[in-house]
């Protein structure tokens, strides 16, 4: 996108909201031959109307600069469909139960995929008593470390914030816990069932 806010996604908007262009204008204080032109690509919003703009539209700043509507599809809740973006900047873990357009630092983050355990981020849990040990056999250097551990159960979640030079390892209930996910600040997420 070579612009901060596409035209198209403007009368996208606009129309779903049942609103001519000088319904929209009257809203903003502008002409309507502005709207026009934002909506026909000769013209752009300025940066002090782009709040405004996505009031009047009935969407987040988010949305509108991402250009793409964000729909609620989720209708039943389902562990399953989480989904986990991590800040590439401050390392802010943000957590959706289903599809979402996250930002921190000012910027959109990807939902990340997670892979299934592997040979150089080998997972290890145990049963003691009513919790999983889980540890993480991964140096925890200053550049190169674990980030979080957290287990996810059919009706909610445990996390633990790991640090560089600490352990890799937490404890979490057994009850109802179905999956482990983990963070490498280097190699991404990963997940293991647990049995």
């Amino acid at each position: 996108m070579n612009q901060y806010v596409t035209g198209a996604m403007i009368k996208r908007l606009r129309e779903r909201r049942g609103l001519t262009q000088q319904q929209l204008a009257g809203k903003m204080t502008v002409s309507d031959k502005t709207v026009s032109k934002w909506e026909t690509g000769r013209g752009y919003p300025d940066i002090s109307l782009v709040e405004p703009l996505a009031a009047a539209l009935g969407v987040s700043i988010i949305e509108l600069f991402s250009g793409e509507n964000v729909v609620n599809t989720n209708r039943s809740f389902n562990m399953r469909r989480i989904r986990l973006h991590v800040c590439p900047l401050c390392g802010n873990v943000i957590l959706s139960t289903g599809e979402a357009i996250a930002s921190c630092c000012g910027i959109v983050l990807p939902a990340l995929e997670a892979e299934e355990e592997d040979e150089a981020h080998p997972l290890r849990f145990e049963q003691v008593e009513d919790e999983y040990y889980v540890t993480v056999d991964h140096d925890m250097t200053k550049t190169h470390y674990i980030s979080f551990l957290m287990a996810v159960k059919d009706d909610g979640y445990e996390f633990k914030k790991l640090y560089p030079e600490g352990n890799a390892e937490a404890r979490f209930k057994t009850s109802r816990t179905k999956w482990l996910y983990y963070y490498c600040n280097q190699h991404g997420l990963f997940k293991a069932a647990v049995r």
